[in-house]
């Protein structure tokens, strides 16, 4: 089955400063808008920001070989490739890592590199990566 991108519906304090973080800091192309939301392609995805005034925080309470991440949160999985100049556009950008990038699972199957940062609204975003991209699903 081909690989359908997902979409993902979101709340920020402003559209201003979303536009900022998607489309300057991540390089992600804008698509449609009002003046209360925004799209963007987000590496294939869609996202939706959408404007309000109560945006519930995230909790610190998932368990991730011995890692505590904040729930809820999205993100997307990209080329291994990818990875580090990802990170090198959020650090050049002075925006603070919840989590540094990290190998995860190392030398077993999913082996992994992931990093975790919020947007400009606080919202917890993962970006992740696979040495063997087929281990995705791996148990």
């Amino acid at each position: 089955m081909a690989q359908l991108p997902f979409h993902y519906a979101f709340l920020v304090k402003d559209l201003s400063t979303t536009r900022k973080f998607y489309c300057d800091i991540l390089g992600c192309k804008e698509g449609r808008s009002t003046d209360t939301w925004v799209d963007f392609d987000f590496f294939g995805n869609q996202l939706s920001a959408h404007i309000s005034n109560e945006i519930p925080p995230a909790i610190n309470c998932g368990h991730v070989d011995k890692i505590i991440v904040p729930i809820p949160h999205f993100g997307c999985v990209i080329p291994w490739d990818n990875f580090n100049t990802i990170a090198e556009r959020i650090r050049s950008n002075n925006i603070k890592f919840i989590i540094e990038p990290t190998i995860r699972y190392a030398n077993q199957p999913g082996e992994q590199m992931t990093m975790f940062l919020t947007d400009l609204s606080n919202n917890p975003i993962e970006f992740k990566t696979f040495k063997n991209p087929a281990e995705i699903f791996t148990p």
